[in-house]
């Protein structure tokens, strides 16, 4: 095997997804309103504006809930924003900064009516806005399940910048786990609920909740095999699942692509056979019950159009589509990394902006 390829081959994982790629009807109207609001805060600079742009979250939120209500779809968009402006500014802090900043949000997040104090950061004002907002357009509970899910990612992103301060890896076992929660992912899929209304006892149920896991580790698979070409040329692969195989299973990146999709294959099976195995609770249960399924195979979907439709990932929408095509990459080059002991491993400090919603988001789902 070639020691230092110069291309790789990115095997299409989608190929036989079931649920079709559909973008709400009401996307260029939020589109429009979100980012005006989103800049009257005038929260980053030109350029890092102009990356957000290029990122395009109204189209990612679009595509991963292609039926909501314009009202539902609007408020959603506005906190996608919000997962944009937390990425980019934790990213350009210190550990010690981004648990201030986390500590921020979560206050805001928890005290909507609170004023908030002078000389704060923006990023509090704005997030209690766009909460406000949708505490008024959703039931409780999918609000309650929603906050209870970006507390747990904004905590885990306070924990994930002193891993990325050392530079340092997980294993692939740990990966997953460490991706749910460091992506923000889980929220946004528990969103999927947003104008059904399910009693806890279904929705925390163990088959919906694999149901949920595997969603989000397919995103998570997609998108480091997406993303990998940008993360190992700025030397931000550390949490990459691609690297983390290349690491412990000594392959090289071709190999390790293999993996991944053969590993989203065996996902695919899961998240398929348990959607025709799921329980019942009843008639009119299962129906919501089927609604908020099919919800997750559209964030599988919409996610992955979103990234081959941006130009995030390539660079350019003339290079996303020649590798749409032909599904060859060519390697950037990359900044250079050794392993640190086994089972951890540690890259070179680098000072770049993070991967702008990776997990999803990466999220909205990329750290």
């Amino acid at each position: 095997m070639e020691a230092h390829p110069k291309i790789f081959y990115l095997p299409d994982t989608m190929a036989n997804w079931p649920w079709p790629c559909i973008i709400n009807p009401h996307y260029e109207a939020v589109k429009i309103e979100a980012e005006a609001w989103f800049r009257s805060f005038k929260a980053v600079d030109p350029d890092t504006l102009k990356e957000f742009n290029k990122c395009d979250p109204a189209l990612v939120v679009a595509l991963c809930y292609p039926t909501v209500s314009k009202e539902h779809l609007q408020v959603t968009c506005e906190m996608m924003n919000m997962t944009a402006i937390i990425e980019d500014t934790t990213d350009k802090s210190t550990a010690a900064g981004t648990r201030g900043i986390v500590d921020i949000i979560l206050d805001a997040l928890h005290n909507l009516h609170k004023i908030r104090p002078k000389g704060e950061h923006i990023i509090g004002e704005m997030m209690q806005q766009s909460s406000a907002r949708m505490v008024q357009t959703m039931s409780m509970s999918c609000y309650s399940r929603f906050v209870d899910g970006l507390t747990t990612y904004l905590r885990a992103v306070a924990v994930e910048a002193v891993d990325c301060e050392q530079r340092r890896c997980v294993g692939i076992d740990d990966n997953f786990k460490y991706r749910r929660e460091t992506s923000g992912i889980l929220p946004w899929l528990g969103l999927c609920a947003v104008e059904i209304d399910l009693p806890d006892e279904v929705f925390y149920h163990p088959a919906i909740v694999d149901m949920v896991e595997f969603a989000a580790d397919l995103i998570t698979v997609d998108n480091d095999m997406l993303l990998y070409n940008k993360e190992q040329a700025s030397g931000i692969d550390h949490n990459s699942l691609i690297t983390a195989v290349m690491l412990e299973l000594g392959l090289d990146i071709g190999s390790a692509m293999g993996w991944a999709a053969a590993y989203h294959t065996k996902l695919e099976e899961r998240f398929t056979n348990g959607f025709a195995n799921i329980p019942s609770w009843g008639p009119s249960t299962d129906i919501l019950v089927k609604e908020y399924l099919n919800g997750l195979g559209n964030w599988v979907r919409g996610h992955y159009c979103w990234s081959i439709e941006i130009e995030r990932y390539f660079g350019t929408l003339a290079m996303a589509a020649e590798i749409q095509q032909t599904r060859l990459v060519p390697l950037s080059s990359s900044v250079q990394w050794k392993a640190t002991g086994e089972g951890s491993h540690q890259l070179p400090p680098q000072s770049v902006m993070g991967s702008l919603l990776s997990f999803i988001m990466s999220f909205v789902y990329n750290k």
